[in-house]
């Protein structure tokens, strides 16, 4: 099975959770660009699993191979493929679901679509093992835009009803995003971790589990990215942030607390700073009519709680229509939201350069 998204850059994500192998192809890259291969990788090792205790214990390395489109670490104009080998499947884990649906999982909709012959081992394509593709994407593209001078990070904000301290609307500053990226969990406070880790660790001794909201920022845009209706920066991220699984909602800026808010609040001002036009606030979190302000592009991602938990569930048998308990064994993450972190700033960093493409055809 294979997932499609882009228009200037076009990015194809193949592959299933427990086949041989899954993949990303991406058609537009330009040539004659040098790609880090050590800060990929550096990038990769941040969502990959069976690292630490919130995380699920199938370990996988997360290696791409490069199939074409790179020589020496440069972009030769040719099509850019590379693949993950997935190394440490257990598919019998999943012989008992195949006609029981797991709930909050994609397998009950995806049956009724493709019928029963598709692979739900391990979530198939529907499963978070395809954000590891999508994290190859958006690390080169991360690459290709610091050469423009365009940074993206982000944070686990909220985790279990625990809140992180939130980017600075106004000057997020790319100390804070390396802070974030090389800490052993993603928050900007260490007390906020500590907290973090311990909402993780007692729904885990309950075998449940939680979820949270990840806050993403990118700084370094110019004024003009986006378009009006349709074209809409927001509609282009949110395209790609709700490709990665467990994503229920998004917000920009001030978000839904803007519907609280009268407009005198709401409003940012205009002033003239080195004689510059900008804004005294940032509520419309970088965005206005679609079009990016040259303010800090700031969003925030709900995750739902990890639907895989060890508690008995009600579900059905397909094929006797009959009610059944459930209970999914297998190797799961407490909690999502922490190796998604960098599956955010990979979704950003795809729908960013494809609409900056569109804002370089137009000057």
């Amino acid at each position: 099975m294979t997932s499609y998204c882009g228009e200037n850059i076009k990015i194809e994500i193949f592959g299933e959770s427990h086949g041989e192998e899954i993949g990303v192809v991406i058609k537009g890259l330009p040539a004659g660009k040098t790609i880090d291969m050590t800060k990929l990788g550096e990038f990769l090792a941040r969502r990959a699993p069976g690292k630490n205790e919130y995380s699920t214990s199938r370990k996988e390395a997360d290696i791409p191979e490069i199939v074409s489109g790179l020589e020496n670490g440069i972009t030769n104009g040719e099509e850019f493929k590379a693949v993950i080998k997935n190394t440490n499947r257990r598919s019998a884990d999943y012989d008992k679901l195949k006609f029981v649906p797991r709930p909050g999982h994609a397998d009950f909709t995806a049956r009724m679509k493709y019928g029963e012959n598709v692979d739900l081992r391990g979530g198939g394509h529907f499963s978070g093992r395809l954000t590891a593709p999508l994290c190859i994407a958006g690390g080169i593209l991360m690459q290709l835009l610091g050469e423009k001078g365009i940074e993206i990070g982000a944070h686990a904000v909220e985790i279990g009803g625990v809140a992180d301290e939130s980017f600075d609307p106004m000057t997020v500053d790319k100390s804070v995003f390396e802070k974030v990226k090389t800490a052993e969990f993603p928050t900007v406070s260490e007390k906020a971790a500590a907290q973090m880790r311990e909402a993780i660790a007692a729904a885990k001794s309950e075998g449940d589990s939680v979820g949270g909201v990840i806050e993403c920022a990118v700084t370094g845009l110019p004024i003009g990215l986006g378009g009006p209706m349709f074209a809409g920066l927001e509609g282009r991220i949110a395209q790609i942030v709700f490709g990665v699984p467990a994503i229920k909602g998004i917000e920009f800026g001030a978000g839904f607390e803007a519907a609280r808010m009268r407009g005198s609040v709401h409003n940012d001002p205009f002033t003239v700073e080195n004689e510059a036009v900008t804004t005294c606030g940032n509520n419309h979190g970088g965005i206005l009519g679609g079009i990016s302000s040259g303010l800090p592009l700031i969003f925030r991602a709900a995750v739902k709680p990890t639907p895989s938990i060890d508690k008995e569930q009600d579900s059905v048998d397909l094929v006797s229509k009959t009610a059944v308990k459930l209970t999914i064994g297998g190797r799961h993450d407490p909690c999502i939201v922490p190796r998604a972190v960098p599956c955010i700033e990979a979704a950003a960093a795809v729908a960013i350069y494809d609409a900056y493409l569109d804002y370089l055809k137009e000057r």
